[in-house]
């Protein structure tokens, strides 16, 4: 089986998590997959496949080699993103696109206009979707990468390797991937995320991420009779909103630049909820960041009452470069990994998490290397077959530099 058709098998499963759920995994359809995905390794011949109760997949290929070698891993996420619906999804596989338009389906077109990233891929068989549905390259590509390179090397036993580890896990999308991930029974010295975007991405920094929810408590009376009575939760939540810089949302930040992102709001006069994330790369900034919505609530307090208006704030992860920098071999390997493919790699911080980010913090070093997908959670969606190709040989290559067996 080649990567495209793994990775189309891939994308007929709706996985698509939800911040709703307190479920684990969040959502029953994602085992579904995960059971398959099981099967699928053990038919391919790796060993020690198991499945917990929660959806983790561990599975291992044995090293082919008595040299004492490190024991590394690579990890992928299976679930997609609760932003777009990923059920039904209709791929299509553009042949040597010409870098023009590409028509999704009737009224809807990717465009380099719109889309410059596609303009890097002219002359690539480019997947997409039909512009319904997000394509789940993020990250079922990063999975179909990991499993083709261990077919590969099982094939390829000239290449020598020690102890090889893989897992996938469900969640990643809503911060949860890396809660239940057994680092212990993992048994890796270190691994990596293939969970990145296009080619060459290599990303040991992230956001510091907290989640908010601001919980409002209105008073209903009827309008007419409202004075200094009614407390109308829509209108506190509109002043709560304009407290916040207008200037630091995700639409006016860039690079190492933090926000407050207003995920949503569910409002009526008697109660409302705003759900806000809360990043920074800079530890100091992003603690300040959680203590001026806890001074935005207070004030709102003085103002109201301290039991109109509340503040739920946790912290979901942290910046991963505090856990690299003692560990920079972990980077220099991949940096020799993508020279001998013939990779450029593009080192820069990732403006968002992955699981990589909890699991160096749970004593596991983690670094994030792309997996291909481009417009992730959306319908505008796309992954080259190349560049999951390139994916393969990096991982390939890293495996033979851990082992001291490259060129």
């Amino acid at each position: 089986m080649d990567i495209t058709e793994r990775f189309l098998n891939y994308t007929k499963f709706d996985t698509q998590s939800s911040e709703e759920s307190e479920s684990v995994p969040s959502t029953a359809k994602q085992l579904t997959f995960a059971k398959y995905l099981k099967e699928e390794l053990e038919n391919e011949g790796l060993s020690e496949v198991e499945m917990d109760e929660m959806g983790y997949i561990y599975a291992t290929l044995k090293a082919n080699t008595k040299k004492k070698t490190p024991t590394i891993g690579f990890i992928s996420h299976y679930d997609t993103s609760p932003d777009c619906s990923g059920a039904n999804i209709k791929p299509r596989i553009v042949k040597s696109y010409d870098g023009g338009d590409i028509t999704l389906s009737e009224g809807i077109i990717s465009s380099p206009t719109k889309f410059p990233e596609l303009k890097a891929h002219v002359g690539e068989d480019l997947i997409v979707t039909d512009g319904t549905t997000l394509l789940g390259a993020d990250d079922k590509a990063g999975i179909a990468e990991i499993v083709q390179a261990m077919c590969w090397l099982r094939d390829h036993d000239e290449i020598k390797h020690g102890k090889i580890r893989i897992a996938f896990n469900p969640d990643e999308e809503i911060g949860m991937g890396a809660h239940h991930f057994d680092v212990e029974k993992f048994g890796c010295d270190w691994a990596y995320t293939m969970d990145g975007g296009d080619i060459g991405d290599l990303e040991f920094e992230n956001f510091n991420a907290a989640s908010a929810k601001i919980h409002i408590k209105g008073v209903s009376v009827h309008p007419g009779y409202a004075k200094d009575k009614m407390i109308n939760a829509n209108r506190l939540a509109g002043e709560f909103i304009a407290m916040l810089p207008a200037d630091e949302t995700p639409e006016t930040t860039e690079g190492y630049e933090g926000f407050y992102h207003l995920l949503g709001i569910n409002a009526n006069i008697e109660n409302a909820t705003l759900s806000y994330i809360i990043r920074d790369h800079d530890r100091d900034r992003f603690e300040d960041r959680k203590d001026f919505i806890e001074e935005c609530v207070k004030k709102m307090q003085e103002k109201y009452g301290e039991n109109v208006i509340t503040a739920d704030i946790k912290d979901q992860y942290y910046n991963m470069k505090e856990k690299i920098d003692p560990n920079m071999h972990v980077i220099d390997i991949v940096l020799k990994a993508m020279q001998e493919s013939g990779v450029t790699p593009k080192v820069e911080p990732i403006r968002g998490g992955t699981d990589g980010a909890q699991l160096s913090f749970k004593g596991l070093p983690c670094p994030n290397i792309f997996a291909g997908g481009v417009n992730f959670h959306g319908p505008y969606e796309f992954v080259s077959i190349q560049v999951m190709e390139k994916a393969v040989e990096v991982i390939t290559n890293i495996c033979k530099i851990t082992a001291g067996y490259e060129d």
